[in-house]
């Protein structure tokens, strides 16, 4: 049997709760073996960003490249992209080399609080990456962003924001709930099909760093198994709830502290 990989193109986190370092664990966690382009460095702990260094466009074309012309690469997750320069150049190597799937977490703001993303990166963002990818996964906030509008606050609005997003060209969205209130965390799958609610119990702890990039991520290594967007998003939305309830075993840091994304493998 084929081995199943997962490519991720997004920025390093020195603390490794987020971006590549999450992504990684995320795909081996779903028995997905992981690459990575890294788009930029960012030095940050669970505090915040204390600075970002961009790779070069040019590096990161070399990366893209160097990863498609060996590894038969079957789902890509795109985070952290900060600038626009770094998204044209991810834009060229997707249509170098016709991922079979690929899915973009538009990172805009670290759980922290932190922009990671240049305001003129935003209209690259959504003109020349939204619409060559099959799944956007904006939480509530970066949906807003996306649109130029005020953030949802109730079930109608957020669908609304979600056929809004279609509309810019990519073939499905997954707005994340965790921003939002009350008992359930509940994420909205929009496509051309309608809208399907994944809903998970909020699970209170501050432990939550990483919780958008790694939830994207397990959805890639799902598409890489060969798993429809429905059924990727059912399964990554359980693993996340379940890596988010373990969250508060470790003890990492002074802020925002990671999920477990080994739960069901190490319970320690």
């Amino acid at each position: 049997m084929p081995t199943p990989i997962a490519l991720t193109i997004a920025g390093s986190d020195s603390s490794g709760g987020a971006g590549i370092q999450a992504d990684l664990k995320s795909f081996a966690a779903r028995g997905v073996y992981g690459a990575s382009v890294i788009t930029a460095l960012t030095a940050q702990n669970t505090q915040g960003v204390t600075g970002v260094h961009d790779v070069p466009p040019e590096f990161i074309t070399a990366q893209i490249d160097a990863v498609f012309s060996d590894l038969a690469v079957g789902a890509v997750k795109i985070g952290m992209v900060s600038r626009r320069e770094a998204i044209e150049a991810i834009a060229a190597g997707l249509a170098r080399w016709h991922p079979p799937v690929v899915v973009l977490d538009p990172v805009m703001i670290a759980t922290s609080g932190d922009k990671l993303l240049a305001p003129d990166a935003i209209d690259a963002l959504r003109q020349q990456l939204v619409p060559k990818v099959q799944l956007i996964t904006p939480n509530l906030p970066e949906a807003a962003a996306l649109l130029g509008e005020q953030v949802a606050t109730s079930v109608g609005e957020i669908e609304g924001q979600g056929r809004r997003l279609l509309q810019l060209g990519c073939g499905a969205v997954l707005i994340k709930g965790g921003h939002g209130q009350g008992p359930s965390s509940t994420d909205y799958l929009v496509s051309a099909a309608g809208t399907l609610a994944l809903a998970a119990p909020r699970i209170a702890t501050k432990n939550t760093h990483g919780t958008g990039c790694s939830l994207s991520s397990a959805i890639a290594a799902e598409l890489a198994k060969g798993a429809d967007i429905e059924t990727a998003a059912r399964n990554a939305k359980t693993w996340i709830s379940g890596a988010i309830a373990a969250a508060d075993r470790f003890t990492v840091g002074h802020g925002h502290g990671p999920i477990h994304h080994f739960y069901g493998i190490n319970p320690a």
